[in-house]
């Protein structure tokens, strides 16, 4: 039985793991060549041409936002490259991402409403977010890339079944 989080930095981060696991069982779909494959030839966004580089720039970005609120909290950063090599090591980043986020927040899954908007955290792209909002920002992120390699297998393989394929 799960075990939740008290809080409402407890529930995101429950959240924030659900939408992990779900990300994770749509890569246990994919082959080691579909994995590394070009799925995308028009995009012009790097990071997003193939399911390993688009699970490089999840888990680097997901050590980002934690980052972030380290910083808020005077927490040393560890140094993580979150490079995705294989599709084995996919889940291991994903899970080491998340375990990094869960040490960062350890403590303060109870912090009241006025202490979690008082966190401003400026982003390198310019966007300035509460803990809450660059948290919720962080579950969302996963969301579009876990939709995004749905789509994109489905456009390889649309008569490969799967339960979490859709299209939109």
């Amino acid at each position: 039985m799960k075990t939740y989080r008290k809080g409402a930095v407890g529930a995101m981060m429950d959240e924030y793991e659900r939408a992990s696991s779900d990300l994770k069982l749509v890569l246990r779909d994919i082959s080691e060549d579909d994995f590394t494959s070009i799925l995308d030839k028009q995009t012009e966004d790097e990071s997003c041409r193939s399911v390993q580089t688009i699970m490089t720039h999840v888990v680097r970005a997901g050590y980002g936002y934690a980052d972030y609120i380290r910083e808020q909290f005077g927490i040393p950063k560890a140094s993580a490259s979150g490079t995705v090599l294989s599709h084995r090591d996919a889940e291991a980043q994903v899970d080491a991402m998340l375990d990094y986020t869960e040490r960062t927040l350890d403590g303060r899954w109870e912090m009241t409403e006025d202490e979690v908007m008082g966190i401003g955290i400026d982003s390198r792209w310019g966007q300035r977010y509460d803990l809450e909002q660059l948290l919720e920002h962080a579950i969302v992120h996963i969301l579009r890339h876990r939709r995004q390699i749905e789509r994109l297998r489905s456009r390889v393989a649309p008569q490969a079944p799967s339960v979490y394929r859709f299209r939109t």
